[in-house]
């Protein structure tokens, strides 16, 4: 498995390429954007995990992140960075990112985020790989003029064709699974999120608002993911 981290303090860009290497990772190491980037598109095999700080010189976390969803959808991003406000979370999470971790860190946490994400990941790319000359294909979620491609990770609505993140396709793969039941923030947080990710139930929301958009015909009037006050969400086809 090959991480690509973008940290400009060196002295602990160093000691977390050990660390990682001491787990068996290949470690690939960036102190700013253009760097990182470019590490990215060339890596050969390609990046499997990305942990990015966001105050970087010259490009800004935020932006790094952005320009890797542009090409990559699903790769998971964990955000390792010093700021610590709410609205930091929100951006990073708008921007792309899987996880959000604040400085400082306790490193076995990190160790295992990092470890658990891969495996997410992993697996997510094991159940919707294409099918071989004896198995089927993973279905498709059509319900009406939406449709969710689980090779792909595409969802279509109408004649629009947004791609999602891994964590956003896990959201909407639960909310689908369940489809009618109503379903607590804190069922939500055990099956889609680590259970040690440092989330609140404003970031379910937060991401809850991200699929209304990629998925709604008008998010402000949702017809799939509706709002249970006072408990979570609950998603249905017609």
């Amino acid at each position: 498995m090959r991480i690509l981290i973008v940290e400009d303090e060196e002295a602990l860009a160093l000691g977390l390429k050990f660390n990682f290497e001491q787990e068996g990772y290949e470690v690939l190491l960036a102190g700013d954007g253009p760097t990182a980037l470019k590490l990215f598109h060339s890596a050969v095999p390609s990046v499997d995990l990305v942990i990015l700080d966001l105050m970087l010189p010259g490009m800004s976390g935020y932006e790094i992140c952005k320009a890797i969803r542009v090409v990559d959808k699903l790769v998971p991003v964990l955000v390792l960075s010093a700021r610590t406000l709410s609205e930091d979370k929100m951006h990073a999470f708008d921007c792309g990112t899987d996880q959000y971790m604040t400085k400082p860190f306790a490193l076995p946490e990190l160790l295992n985020r990092v470890r658990n994400l891969l495996e997410r990941h992993k697996a997510l790319l094991q159940a919707t790989k294409p099918a071989g000359p004896s198995t089927a294909p993973p279905p498709s979620f059509v319900f009406e003029d939406f449709r969710l491609d689980p090779q792909t990770f595409e969802v279509v609505v109408g004649d629009k064709r947004q791609s999602l993140t891994t964590q956003e396709i896990q959201l909407l793969r639960y909310f689908i699974e369940h489809e009618g039941e109503v379903l607590s923030r804190h069922q939500i947080l055990e099956a889609v999120w680590d259970q040690n990710t440092d989330v609140t139930t404003r970031t379910i929301d937060n991401f809850v608002l991200r699929l209304r958009k990629l998925i709604e015909p008008d998010p402000a009037r949702p017809r799939y993911i509706l709002s249970v006050r006072g408990t979570g969400y609950r998603f249905v086809s017609k």
